[in-house]
């Protein structure tokens, strides 16, 4: 079931997206993930949280589709389409128009509607969180973009 975490499930949102930590997401410390919180949507089977994701809203128009992880046993069960629709569904409410994320599951993302861009086309803003990746400035991931 997909709900919004509250403060106290910060570390374990943290230690299911550090799993995947520079294999595709980039590192989180938990600061972040507090100061984040609200971006976060949540999938919990039992009361324990297998998948996470968040929207972070850069501009008037514009967000960013981040830090999708589904833990590993629960892959290839919908979990993780899910999350991106909820992050979709909440930026269609917020009026938003345009949706961007940056991946390296190209496939992935156009069976859910998203197109690839220039990453050249991206917010100058988002540059700031590449610097932590460890495959800076060498990035193998593309740009994809939904408008709503």
């Amino acid at each position: 079931m997909i709900s919004r975490p509250k403060a106290g499930e910060a570390k374990s949102i943290q230690k299911l997206i550090n799993l995947y930590a520079n294999n595709g997401l980039l590192p989180l410390s938990l600061h972040e993930i507090y100061e984040r919180i609200r971006d976060f949507f949540i999938y919990k089977i039992e009361s324990k949280i297998v998948g996470a994701a968040s929207l972070h809203i850069i501009w008037e128009d514009l967000a960013e589709f981040r830090s999708l992880a589904v833990q590993a046993d629960y892959r290839h069960q919908g979990i993780g389409k899910a999350l991106v629709m909820s992050a979709l569904d909440e930026a269609r409410d917020l009026q938003l128009k345009k949706v961007f994320l940056l991946t390296n599951q190209k496939e992935y993302f156009e069976k859910m509607g998203f197109q690839l861009i220039d990453k050249s086309e991206l917010p100058h803003k988002v540059w700031s969180d590449c610097i932590k990746c460890i495959k800076f400035p060498d990035c193998d991931e593309v740009a994809m973009i939904l408008k709503l």
